[in-house]
């Protein structure tokens, strides 16, 4: 269980994730006990495990994070709910973020930056004086998420609570501005505020303000992470991205032939790409794991999990399992050819908690991808390529700085 209070955190945070799970695999076993960010924790990594704690038996353990996390995001947040809350916010964020409402938004992504998808997503079109000050003190929020939760003067957490209040208070008076106004606004913001229940009565300020806090977070951090990773792994393997420019050209050539823009159906027949894309979310496995908490004292796999304990399904140590992706550490995206065994390939969770936002997170990868491989090309730069880093997320190390020029071309353009 580590340290007093402090327990694995540390170790949890400054170690490769992959060493972290397996050494305490090959020690415990499939599950196994630890402590980290306040909490006593059970970490399972078996797909058959993960499938009773996030599908069969979900009743069993409800949605949580640590509560330093929960305080941060806002405890009325999608991530934290069961029941018929739950069920209500998930058909709202869907709404925003189903193929249905996106597939209308390639021309716009394809002109804005992973956080700015996000932005977008959440508030819909408003004035960039108003998109400032959220913007600001997001990125003051992010900074502390990781940290311990030492809520003292001049601690990343402490910074980061304060910048939270003001960015409730912000968002408080934007959504009083929008209810005053009458105005039907896009994006989830729009969603939320037209929502009613079946007596009517509308979410509160602050069940709005908690989801697109929560939403931004979710859609822009993992986001950005997976798509650092992906001009790595294709930085890394030529080959693979020349064959990827192939598919890629074949596409543009077409679109120049019929004198139109990238659409949704275009980002539907990329398979190498795709399979490039869901070889990222294997092997880079932005998510490491997720948090349930027993809701009573549950007899598992022979083991008593105390009622209140974290229960974290593994997702990283079940992609890097050799049982089910021979050879876990080479990029391979041939091996999603035929589809993974069930409950093996979770980038996006599973069950009624699976991410809403997956479609979104996948087409911004598609449309990025396009452009990347038929107009660019970079080189990796610093001595420690192969190093990591966590903030909160897996990334190279610096966050991958590069050097990008046109293709065919050794000219620096960025």
């Amino acid at each position: 269980m580590g340290w007093p209070y402090l327990g694995e955190t540390l170790k949890l945070y400054t170690e490769n994730p992959n060493s972290f799970f397996s050494n305490r695999q090959k020690r415990y076993g499939d599950i196994f006990k630890t402590h980290i960010l306040g909490c006593p924790c059970v970490m399972i990594s078996s797909p058959e495990a993960a499938k009773t704690v996030l599908v069969s038996q979900a009743h069993l353990f409800k949605p949580t994070y640590p509560t330093s996390k929960e305080r941060m995001i806002g405890p009325e947040a999608l991530f934290f709910q069961q029941g018929a809350y739950h069920s209500r916010l998930k058909k709202l964020v869907l709404a925003s973020f189903s193929p249905s409402a996106i597939r209308s938004s390639v021309p716009q992504i394809e002109q804005i930056y992973a956080f700015d998808v996000a932005m977008v997503s959440a508030f819909g079109h408003q004035t960039d004086l108003e998109m400032e000050g959220i913007k600001h003190l997001y990125h003051c929020l992010e900074k502390g998420y990781n940290s311990m939760p030492l809520d003292l003067p001049g601690t990343p957490f402490h910074k980061a609570m304060k910048a939270r209040k003001q960015l409730n208070e912000k968002l408080g008076r934007l959504i009083k501005k929008k209810r005053e106004s009458g105005k039907q606004i896009g994006g989830l913001l729009g969603v939320l505020l037209a929502a009613k229940d079946q007596k009517l009565n509308q979410l509160s300020d602050s069940q709005i303000a908690d989801n697109i806090i929560g939403v931004i977070f979710a859609a822009h951090d993992t986001t950005a992470s997976v798509l650092t990773w992906i001009f790595k792994y294709l930085h890394d393997n030529g080959d693979l991205l020349e064959v990827v420019t192939k598919e890629q050209e074949s596409i543009r050539h077409k679109i120049i032939e019929e004198n139109r823009g990238l659409s949704w159906d275009d980002t539907r027949h990329m398979p190498l790409t795709t399979r490039v894309i869901q070889e990222t979310l294997r092997t880079a496995s932005i998510l490491s794991f997720t948090f349930r908490e027993a809701v009573e004292d549950v007899e598992f796999e022979g083991y008593l999990i105390p009622k209140g304990w974290k229960v974290l399904p593994l997702f990283r140590s079940i992609h890097h399992s050799a049982d089910f992706f021979p050879q876990p550490e080479k990029f391979d995206p041939s091996r999603f050819e035929v589809p993974p065994r069930p409950n093996t390939y979770l980038p996006f969770g599973n069950g009624v908690h699976s991410c809403p936002g997956s479609d979104l997170a996948k087409l911004e990868m598609h449309i990025l991808l396009h452009h990347l491989t038929t107009t660019y090309r970079w080189q990796v730069l610093g001595d420690d390529q192969d190093g990591i880093q966590y903030v909160p997320f897996p990334v190279p190390k610096q966050g991958l700085p590069i050097k990008v020029y046109p293709r065919n071309k050794k000219t620096l353009i960025m």
